[in-house]
């Protein structure tokens, strides 16, 4: 995950938590697949609404979103915390 948002965002900060262990039992989780944060700032944010900051996000983690992220909490921001 790291790598991927790395590639397609040089980031001046990135940090990725994972949260699954706060989901046990959660149906979600039965099969395997993990529940994290991303908390990222970069400048090919600028000039992007919220909702298109995470649809790049998305786009940028491909098929892990449907091999293995089963919930994503992102906070896409600019530089200028934008």
């Amino acid at each position: 995950m790291r790598q991927l948002l790395t590639q397609a965002f040089a980031p001046a900060a990135l940090e990725v938590s994972d949260d699954s262990h706060r989901h046990v039992g959660h149906a979600g989780a039965r099969d395997g697949r993990g529940h994290f944060t991303v908390h990222i700032v970069s400048a090919a944010f600028a000039g992007m609404a919220p909702l298109a900051r995470h649809r790049a996000v998305y786009a940028a983690l491909g098929a892990m979103m449907q091999s293995d992220i089963h919930a994503l909490v992102i906070q896409a921001r600019t530089p200028d915390r934008g």
